[in-house]
C-alpha cells in the first residue's frame, strides 16, 4: 500500500510540487508530511492536494484555507 499526494493548482491543473514528495506507508505519515510542507507548497502555486491510497482518492483539502485558519 503506497500513500501519495497530488497537488493542483486553483483550475485544478496538477503542479509540480514546491517541495517533492515521497511515497508513503502509512496515511498517518503522508499527513504528517502535508502538515510540515503546507506552506512552502501553497507558495509553490498548489491550491490543494488530494491524498490517494494506491489509486483510490481518498480526498481533496484545500492549501489555501489553511493559510485562512
Amino acid at each position: 500500500m503506497a500513500w501519495t499526494w497530488r497537488f493542483e493548482a486553483a483550475d485544478g491543473a496538477e503542479v509540480a510540487p514546491a517541495v517533492e514528495p515521497e511515497e508513503f506507508t502509512t496515511q498517518g505519515d503522508a499527513e504528517s508530511w502535508i502538515g510540515e510542507v503546507w506552506k512552502e507548497l501553497l507558495d509553490g502555486g498548489a491550491e490543494r492536494v488530494t491524498l490517494f491510497e494506491d489509486s483510490t482518492e481518498i480526498y481533496t483539502m484545500s492549501l489555501s484555507a489553511a493559510a485562512e485558519a
